[in-house]
């Protein structure tokens, strides 16, 4: 992978270590990531410091990686999906004075490869998404999801298994 630290008008892009033949579209902001060679990132996607985003992975439009997240091979990642890494998200303490990077715990998501992610989905953070397992568009991800299951709804629950 070579590293790669590029700003322009049309996106923020810094300290990235980025694999060949990656494709990153307009209006992306990423930073302190890696990407892995073949990917494709959509429009307006934002990955945060830290991400690991696998080889041959496609993240469409309007999509937010959280730091935490690792994205791992041929994963396919829809339009307008979150990420989340913290489970009790405050904007001040008891107090009321601003909380900083301290005051929460971030937890980590896992999306193992091959799996497949529907548009508008939301996964909560500290989940784990099984190989080659398909989310439903729209569902809220809320529990580890086992390899070669499909999970969807609110809260997303198993469907069926993938032979």
């Amino acid at each position: 992978m070579k590293y790669i630290n590029v700003d322009n008008e049309r996106q923020n892009l810094k300290n990235i270590k980025i694999g060949e033949q990656v494709k990153i579209y307009d209006f992306v902001n990423a930073y302190d990531c890696q990407i892995g060679a073949g990917s494709k990132i959509g429009t307006f996607v934002e990955i945060q410091a830290g991400c690991i985003i696998g080889e041959n992975c496609k993240i469409s439009s309007h999509t937010f990686i959280c730091t935490g997240v690792t994205i791992e091979d041929g994963v396919f990642v829809g339009h307008n999906v979150s990420f989340i890494n913290d489970l009790c998200p405050r904007a001040v303490n008891v107090d009321g004075t601003m909380q900083t990077e301290k005051d929460w715990q971030m937890v980590k998501t896992l999306v193992k490869a091959g799996a497949s992610i529907g548009t508008s989905v939301t996964i909560l953070g500290g989940i784990t998404i099984g190989r080659n397992a398909l989310i439903g568009a729209g569902s809220v991800v809320t529990k580890d999801v086992p390899d070669n299951a499909v999970f969807a709804g609110n809260p997303a629950k198993l469907i069926r298994m993938i032979k």
